[in-house]
């Protein structure tokens, strides 16, 4: 973990409210899928970093990319940075998906839901450099499709639900999955609680492997204040009670080891 100041190469809209940005930093070298970093405002009376998930790694140019969405104040400020502005950062945070310990012969199904999106795009571009075969779903509320065509270039299949039915299938990404005819090994999934929750159950009934990235509010990010805990199956070693902390010992964990 470092906290640097990064350079901010470029930033760009890419939907309502999203934006996606890229900035310089050395935390490139040690970042892997899944993870996140917390970024530090400018204003002096937000003291509390924004976490926010690494959509896709570089490590050869030092970048790293964050898809974010405006969601106060904090965030809004961010979406104000330009080609050439600095920003405190912290990073990379958390445990991410375990690519590199999936079988070259496996099925990898990654499902993204809302902001859930971004982290899967250095997920399929970890998979596929190792020549694994990955399939991509994806939940949107309506035509604001942002991120498709690059899981169209990393996927071997790429499949789409939207709320209001205006892009692929109508409804969720179990939908989805269904009307795409998706069959897997192993998933994994980032997004919001209900639907990592069906996601679960889904992979539960069709036996498949299932990793899920948690989504909370964070205030520390580095797993001392204990704000970002979730109810777990056991107990855990550093609360002694049944929950663990999102942003130390997540985002990622097996989802049979969750309660949601």
């Amino acid at each position: 973990m470092t906290k640097t100041i990064g350079n901010v190469i470029a930033q760009e809209n890419i939907a309502t409210d999203i934006y996606s940005m890229i900035i310089e930093t050395e935390i490139a070298l040690s970042a892997k899928p899944g993870q996140f970093v917390s970024l530090f405002c400018k204003d002096p009376t937000r003291m509390l970093p924004r976490p926010i998930s690494i959509c896709s790694i570089d490590k050869k140019e030092l970048t790293i990319e964050l898809v974010y969405r405006i969601a106060g104040k904090g965030t809004k400020g961010f979406s104000n940075l330009t080609m050439g502005d600095k920003i405190e950062i912290m990073g990379p945070l958390g445990n991410g998906f375990p690519t590199t310990n999936v079988s070259p012969y496996s099925k990898v199904i990654l499902i993204g839901g809302g902001i859930g999106i971004p982290p899967m795009i250095e997920c399929a571009k970890a998979l596929k450099s190792r020549g694994i075969e990955r399939y991509s779903v994806m939940g949107y509320r309506n035509s604001e499709t942002f991120l498709q065509d690059r899981f169209e270039e990393l996927c071997n299949k790429t499949c789409v639900a939207t709320e209001d039915g205006s892009v692929g299938t109508k409804g969720n990404v179990i939908d989805a999955i269904k009307a795409g005819n998706i069959k897997g090994d192993i998933i994994f999934a980032c997004g919001p609680i209900p639907m990592l929750r069906a996601i679960k159950e889904y992979a539960r009934q069709n036996d498949i492997t299932c990793y899920i990235s948690m989504e909370e509010r964070m205030a520390c990010g580095v797993g001392a204040c204990l704000a970002c805990v979730c109810k777990t199956k056991g107990i855990d070693v550093h609360s002694q009670v049944k929950n663990k902390r999102v942003c130390k010992d997540g985002p990622v964990f097996l989802a049979e080891d969750i309660d949601i």
